[in-house]
């Protein structure tokens, strides 16, 4: 690609890519290109000017000057080598991105202003009174067709004020509201498919590799090289990547995503499963149907549309009320028209409604808040979970991965028996690869850094939630999970004379047991460090109206009560199953309190799905983050304290909006009714009022993470 440098400073570069235009699909090319280079931090295109931001090395990400000069000679040779029609790039633009819907309702909107202003223009005013009613056939019909279904609503209102306005002779009037009704139109549908848009963009996978099935035995495959008629292996708490129907196995697969069902659905041999959903138990080959990218985004976006999962209890309200308030605008002007028989008072009530600025401000406020908490690392699902966790008064924090470190680690390994530990610990990372939690990968880590090989040696591995693994080595069975499941529940033995070495093992770790044919083989010690912004963020959810904190883990008594006082934790539950997290939120809800539940793991699942708001660590297991409300991806819990700033400062917004929108109408309609206004300013004043409230509502609600707001 040809390119010239606009402006340059360390680390950043601004170029223009030389070319006559550039269409949306190219910009989205490139900017996924760049973005995929390994020495670039950041990059943005802009289709319109052709031009390209770009950050990369630099001092800010920790690279000397020499570094940072071998990065901008790379960028620029990749520059050089780029094509719009590499195959490779291409590959990497995500199936929507969001850049074509904003083109396209951005034009709609610049041609409205101006087709308004050239028709002013240049149309004769015989003319423009033709086109005005032209025009006002659309909302006379729309009126006409409500009134049939027996429905009051603001669409009565509108053809009632522009039948007002052309019975008087009001063509410029008349032209006006339908001007501004098509604007107020054209942004509420702008902001219900951006939202929708950025929803399902919000919800695609991210999956990057696969297991693939081959005659050689399972593969870690790239996810964009598996083609229809390939052969998946899914395992407990994956995601399925791809569309495709079972060819063996068995399991509950939770479809809420697609389809909405909150019971997890059994799926056997000839059944069908969707991109997207997750395996809750068991183990199923799937044969690929759909390559990567095919159809789900299309999936996602059926599926919000037939539910009101989108939308807050503020802007179902704000509806509502707008709709209760318009049968009262008419009991108003034909009151007007009783008592003074003056058709500019009748009109001081049509001009002015309610329906408007409501239907207009909540669901960009309640928008502009999603879209910026995304910018912040935060993903939610609806405007309704925000509301909830402005309104929450307690937290339940999962312990491991979530108020810990996600990247815990093996630090000491006791074996048993007279065995190796080299071996044992080929033999537990063999075991956890299958499963991605924060434990299982801190196995497979320790493993790689010793330069261990842990080629597959085991049969089919069944995934016991919240226990265990259980598998099959050499013929003989093989566990490995906590000292419940290991002990109590498959009633595994010590080997003799080493009870004494057992229980002398420290405590302040957690502790994974590994046992061969029902002999205890080998104890791992994971360090699971506490995060050192944790007491912080809980003392500062406490200040921002959290009354309560508590703690649930499946981890020792003792390691969860250390850490339970070292936070000033008011409650914590250790060596719990996952239906006992879910058992503590029901108990709580029993007491009147709205909870929301922080977790990453699989056994997380059912609590996230039993809270109020149920939010997910990204780094965490995928059935978390399907199920969760609101996911967090940076590798913070500082995040919380801004999620719960931003919804606090939402339904201020919104309250805000209620309160100036009802009074400063009802005020326009009461100067209006005593004639003090004409009908014209009212409808002027209540229209920019109206603008000048939804584009309030757009703006960024928090400045910065202090919480100052702009």
């Amino acid at each position: 690609m040809k390119c010239r440098i606009m402006h340059e400073s360390p680390g950043r570069m601004r170029i223009h890519a030389v070319q006559s235009r550039m269409t949306p699909a190219q910009a989205d090319i490139l900017e996924y290109y760049l973005r995929d280079l390994p020495f670039v931090r950041e990059a943005r295109v802009y289709d319109r000017t052709g031009d390209a931001v770009i950050r990369y090395g630099g001092t800010e990400a920790g690279i000397t000057d020499a570094g940072a000069e071998r990065c901008r000679e790379e960028l620029m040779a990749a520059l050089g080598r780029f094509s719009y029609e590499d195959e490779h790039a291409r590959a990497l633009v995500p199936e929507h991105t969001g850049r074509g819907l904003e083109r396209k309702y951005e034009e709609k909107l610049v041609f409205t202003v101006i087709g308004r202003g050239l028709r002013r223009l240049l149309f004769p005013a015989p003319l423009r009174a033709v086109w005005a009613v032209f025009r006002s056939v659309r909302f006379i019909a729309r009126g006409l067709s409500a009134l049939r279904r027996g429905k009051l609503d603001a669409s009565v209102l509108d053809a009632a004020a522009v039948v007002a306005s052309l019975l008087r002779g009001d063509f410029a009037t008349a032209a006006s509201v339908m001007f501004l009704l098509d604007v107020g139109e054209l942004l509420e549908e702008w902001t219900h498919r951006k939202s929708v848009d950025d929803l399902a963009r919000s919800l695609s996978l991210g999956i990057d590799r696969v297991w693939l099935l081959t005659e050689a035995g399972e593969v870690l495959t790239d996810v964009r090289d598996v083609c229809e008629g390939d052969r998946i292996c899914v395992r407990t708490s994956h995601v399925i990547p791809l569309d495709g129907r079972v060819a063996g196995g068995s399991a509950t697969v939770n479809q809420s995503s697609m389809t909405g069902e909150s019971v997890p659905v059994p799926k056997t041999e000839g059944g069908y499963v969707y991109a997207g959903t997750v395996v809750e138990e068991g183990e199923i080959v799937v044969s690929v149907t759909k390559k990567t990218g095919s159809g789900k985004y299309d999936q996602i976006v059926r599926m919000i549309e037939e539910t009101e999962k989108l939308k807050s209890g503020a802007e179902t309200d704000a509806f509502r009320l707008a709709d209760r308030l318009t049968p009262w605008s008419l009991f108003g002007a034909a009151a007007a028209w009783l008592l003074t028989r003056n058709v500019n008072r009748v009109l001081s009530f049509l001009m002015v409604d309610f329906s408007c600025a409501l239907k207009l401000s909540m669901p960009l406020a309640v928008l502009s808040a999603i879209r910026e908490a995304r910018s912040r690392g935060i993903t939610v699902k609806g405007g309704r979970f925000l509301e909830t966790a402005a309104a929450a008064d307690t937290i339940v924090f999962d312990k491991t991965g979530t108020l810990t470190h996600a990247t815990p680690c093996v630090v000491r390994i006791d074996t048993f028996g007279g065995r190796s530990e080299t071996e044992m610990l080929r033999t537990a990372a063999c075991l956890e690869e299958h499963y991605p939690h924060s434990i299982a990968n801190a196995v497979v880590e320790a493993a790689r850094k010793r330069g261990i090989i842990h080629k597959e040696m085991h049969s089919e591995v069944q995934y016991v939630v919240a226990h265990g693994i259980v598998s099959a080595i050499g013929g003989k069975r093989a566990l490995i999970g906590s000292r419940h499941f290991v002990f109590e529940d498959e009633h595994c033995s010590v080997p003799q004379g080493e009870e004494e070495r057992l229980a002398a093992l420290p405590e302040e770790f957690s502790q994974l047991y590994l046992a061969i044919d029902g002999e205890l083989a080998a104890v791992l010690h994971i360090f699971d460090p506490l995060r050192a912004e944790a007491a912080e963020v809980i003392g500062e959810l406490r200040r921002l109206g959290i009354r309560r904190a508590a703690m649930m883990t499946g981890d020792n008594f003792r390691t969860a009560a250390v850490i339970a006082r070292s936070l000033c934790i008011d409650e914590f539950r250790a060596e719990v199953l996952p239906e006992d997290k879910a058992a503590f939120i029901r108990a709580e809800h029993a007491k009147g309190r709205r909870v929301i539940m922080i977790g990453d793991g699989v056994n997380d699942a059912p609590a996230l799905s039993e809270a109020d708001c149920g939010i997910a660590v990204s780094a965490g297991a995928a059935i978390a983050r399907e199920i969760a409300d609101i996911t967090i991806t940076a590798d913070s819990l500082r995040e919380l304290v801004l999620l719960r700033r931003l919804s606090m400062e939402l339904m201020r917004r919104i309250h805000r909006n209620y309160r100036f929108i009802i009074s400063f109408n009802a005020g326009l309609i009461f100067l209006g009714a005593l004639g003090v206004l004409p009908p014209a300013a009212s409808a002027l004043l209540h229209n920019t009022a109206t603008v000048v409230t939804g584009m309030r509502s757009m703006t960024n609600l928090i400045h910065d993470e202090s919480g100052r707001k702009n």
